[in-house]
C-alpha cells in the first residue's frame, strides 16, 4: 500500500508530538524528585563550544550568596551555561532558575545515578571554564570571554581576574616537592606571573586543562588547584579585569564566618594529607605539620626488605617522620650520656652524619652502638631486659623481638625509633650477640672507638668512631659516602627512583 503525502505528514505530526510529550513528561519526573535531567558526557570528538561555562564550587551550603551570583551573570547573558557543583544537595535548597542551561551537579555517587552524573566534566560543554567563588557579582558583559582571550594570548595555564572584596588577592611562588612530602609559598618573583594566589579571584581555565587534574574540584579550591597546577608547572596570570562583589554577601554574621572558617580549615587539613603534604610552609615563614606525631601511628607501615613503602611510590622519608626520629636520637643519647653509657653513631646513622649532618633523606631509624657492660649503668636499659619502660616523656624503651639490643620508640602509638646495639671487645675487636642480614652488620677492630669523636647530627653533636671514612668503607664498601644507595638496591635502587 503507497502512502499519501498527507498521511506521512500526519504520521510525522503524531511522532514528533509523543517525542515532545515523553520529554517534558520526563523532565516534570525528574524536578519532582528535586532534580534535573542529567546530560549525557560529551563524546571525545564532539567540539567544545568556544563559550565559557560559570562554575560555582566553592561556597558554604549553611550561608550563601549563590542565587545572586547566578542571577548576575545570567542578566548579561541570559543563556549564559552555569554549573553549581556540590558534593550533596545543597541544605537549605539552592534557589537557582529553571532554565535548562542552569544545572546543579552532585559530585558524590549515588546508587540511583549513573557514573557520569557524579562528575563535573559532563555538565561542560564549552572549552573554557570560569572558577567563580561564591559572593562575586558579574558587572559588565563580557568579562569572562574578554579572560578567554587573554588566555589564549599568554604562556600561561590559567588567568585569573580580582574580586573586589576585602581579601584582594596576590601573587605567589609556590614550590612543590613530592619526593620530600613539602610545599612552600613565597612572594612571586615575576607578577602578574605567579604560581598561585592568594584572595578572592575568578579563575578562567581550559576545560581539558582543569579536567585533567587529579581532583579538579577539591576543596578549598584555591588550595588544591594551586597546589595541583604548580606540581605541573602551570603558572596563573592576574589581571586587572575586577569583579565586583554581592551586593548581599555570604557569611555576613560572626557565627557564619566562625563555622565556614572552622569547616574550611578541617577540609585544607585533609586536603593536604590527601595530597601527600606533610609541611607547609606559609608566606612569611610559619610552618605547618600535616603527618604523625606523638599521638598517631607513623606514616608508614612495617618495612619489609629494608626498603619502606613509600621508596616505591618515589618518594622519601616524610619530614614528620624525621622530625620525630631527630627527637628520639636527642632524647635517647641524652640519657646514655647522663648514665655514662658509651655509644656511637653506627650504619646508615653515621653514614648520614658524615654526608649530610642529619638522618639520611630516606632513612627510617636511628642506630646507635654502646657499650655491652655499660647498660647496667642506664635505668632506662635495665628496665627494658624485663619488660617495657616507658619514660617521664613518653618515650618506650625495651627489648627488641627480633634479637638482643634495645629498642626506643618515640611513643606507645608511634613506633619510629632507635636502636641500640650493645658490642662488647675480644682480643681488640667489638662483636656482639644478634647479627642480621645487613651488609654494615660486621665487626670492627675497637681503636675506631678510642677515641670517640663529636659529629653534628639531626641538630645536636653526637658522638661518633674516629676515622670514621675508613669504618664506613669497612661497614658498606668503597665510596660509600660518596656515593649514596637506597638500603636495598636488588629491591628499590637509588639510580632508578627518578
Amino acid at each position: 500500500m503507497r502512502l499519501t503525502r498527507c498521511q506521512v505528514a500526519l504520521a510525522a505530526a503524531i511522532t514528533l508530538n509523543l517525542l515532545v510529550f515523553f520529554y517534558v513528561s520526563r523532565l516534570q519526573q525528574q524536578r519532582r524528585r528535586g532534580g534535573r535531567a542529567v546530560r549525557p558526557p560529551r563524546l571525545p570528538h564532539s567540539a567544545p563550544d568556544s563559550r565559557v561555562t560559570v562554575l560555582i564550587r566553592e561556597f558554604e551550603a549553611f550561608d550563601n550568596a549563590v542565587p545572586e551570583v547566578v542571577a548576575s551573570f545570567l542578566h548579561h547573558d541570559p543563556s549564559q551555561p552555569i554549573v553549581v557543583a556540590a558534593d550533596t544537595l545543597p541544605y537549605p535548597p539552592l534557589a537557582l532558575p529553571a532554565v535548562p542551561n542552569v544545572r546543579l551537579a552532585l559530585l558524590q555517587p549515588s546508587l540511583d545515578r549513573p557514573a557520569a552524573a557524579s562528575q563535573a566534566e559532563t555538565y561542560v560543554d564549552t572549552e573554557f571554564v570560569a572558577l567563580v567563588p561564591d559572593g562575586t557579582r558579574a558587572e559588565s558583559p563580557g568579562q569572562l570571554q574578554r579572560m578567554a582571550e587573554e588566555l589564549k594570548n599568554t604562556h600561561a595555564r590559567l588567568v585569573a581576574a580580582p574580586v573586589a572584596t576585602a581579601n584582594p588577592p596576590h601573587c605567589l611562588a609556590l614550590e612543590v616537592n613530592l619526593r620530600e612530602w613539602t610545599a612552600s609559598y613565597g612572594p612571586a618573583p615575576d607578577p602578574p606571573f605567579c604560581d598561585a594566589l592568594d584572595g578572592e579571584v575568578v579563575v578562567v581555565v581550559r576545560t581539558r586543562d582543569l579536567f585533567n587534574l587529579s581532583i579538579p574540584l577539591a576543596r578549598p579550591m584555591s588550595t588544591s588547584l594551586f597546589l595541583q597546577t604548580s606540581v605541573r608547572g602551570w603558572s596563573v596570570r592576574l589581571l586587572d579585569l575586577p569583579f565586583a562583589p554581592a551586593r548581599q554577601p555570604p557569611l555576613a554574621t560572626a557565627h557564619a564566618r566562625w563555622k565556614a572558617e572552622k569547616e574550611g580549615r578541617a577540609r585544607r587539613d585533609a586536603l593536604l594529607r590527601t595530597l601527600g603534604m606533610r609541611l607547609v610552609s606559609w608566606e612569611g615563614g610559619r610552618q605547618e605539620w600535616f603527618g604523625c606525631g606523638k599521638e598517631t601511628a607513623r606514616c608508614f607501615d612495617t618495612v619489609v626488605g629494608d626498603t619502606p613503602s613509600y621508596l616505591y611510590e618515589g618518594r622519601w622519608t616524610p619530614p614528620c617522620c624525621l622530625q620525630a626520629l631527630r627527637e628520639t636520637a636527642r632524647h635517647v643519647i641524652g640519657v646514655l650520656e647522663a648514665a655514662r653509657v658509651r655509644y656511637w653513631l653506627e650504619g646508615g646513622s653515621l653514614l648520614g652524619a658524615v654526608r649530610h649532618g642529619d638522618i639520611i633523606p630516606w632513612d627510617y631509624d636511628v642506630d646507635l652502638g654502646i657499650y655491652l657492660e655499660d647498660v647496667a649503668n642506664c635505668e632506662q636499659l635495665r628496665g627494658a631486659e624485663v619488660g617495657s619502660v616507658v619514660d617521664e616523656r613518653g618515650f618506650v624503651w625495651e627489648k627488641a623481638v627480633e634479637g638482643d639490643f634495645f629498642r626506643v620508640q618515640y611513643s606507645e602509638t608511634n613506633h619510629l625509633h632507635v636502636d641500640l646495639w650493645p658490642f662488647y671487645p675480644r682480643n681488640g675487636v667489638m662483636t656482639k650477640d644478634t647479627w642480621l642480614d645487613h651488609r654494615q652488620d660486621v665487626e670492627f677492630p675497637e681503636h675506631f672507638l678510642h677515641p670517640l669523636v663529636p659529629l653534628q647530627f639531626a641538630g645536636f653533636l653526637a658522638q661518633a668512631p674516629n676515622n670514621y671514612r675508613r669504618f664506613l668503607e669497612l661497614k658498606f664498601g668503597p665510596g660509600a659516602i660518596e656515593n649514596p644507595e637506597y638500603p636495598n638496591p636488588a629491591l628499590k635502587s637509588l639510580a632508578g627512583s627518578g
